[in-house]
């Protein structure tokens, strides 16, 4: 079942509440809903993860752990689904994002080069930025949905099935 091997590869929840980056929580860490895995948690923390994978910031995963308190719902989960925009994934995903808000505000697509410098991003801030954002956001919520109600489904039918199994 997933459910057991996702908790397998959680960490202790005692370990995450005394972690030195997770103290600017402080007492908040403590909800039992926030570390447990269960069939209200699960969907909201990949809609949460799935939504702050998306928003283009460092320090997704803070992000993702502020959100899964504000919303109650897992936290190893949620941090865990920021990964998904990785330095592999990144480039493909965000290029999606910014062609998606060009379409969105009828905007024709311009070609770029990046460059990693301070000059370049101010640049594009002005040309390619609302765009680029605007998708982000879009996709940012398309994929909070589908995680969530896909996961909402997989734990239904996760459910039915043992009811099934039982029932022989």
């Amino acid at each position: 079942m997933p459910k057991k091997i996702i908790e397998r590869f959680m960490p202790d929840p005692e370990s995450l509440q005394k972690h030195k980056h997770l103290q600017m929580f402080g007492r908040l860490l403590h909800k039992p809903n926030l570390w447990a895995l269960n069939r209200k948690s699960a969907p909201g923390a990949f809609a949460v993860g799935l939504f702050a994978a998306w928003v283009p910031i460092p320090f997704q995963m803070v992000l993702a752990a502020a959100l899964a308190i504000f919303f109650n719902v897992n936290i190893p989960v949620a941090v865990a689904l920021v990964w998904i925009t990785n330095p592999l994934t990144m480039p493909v995903m965000f290029y999606c994002a910014y062609i998606l808000g060009a379409k969105v505000l009828g905007q024709t697509t311009q070609e770029f080069v990046f460059e990693a410098s301070w000059q370049w991003f101010e640049a594009s801030l002005a040309t390619i930025g609302p765009a680029f954002l605007l998708g982000c956001f879009i996709f940012g919520i398309i994929f909070s949905f589908c995680g969530f109600f896909g996961i909402k489904s997989l734990w239904k039918y996760s459910v039915l099935f043992k009811w099934q199994k039982r029932k022989q």
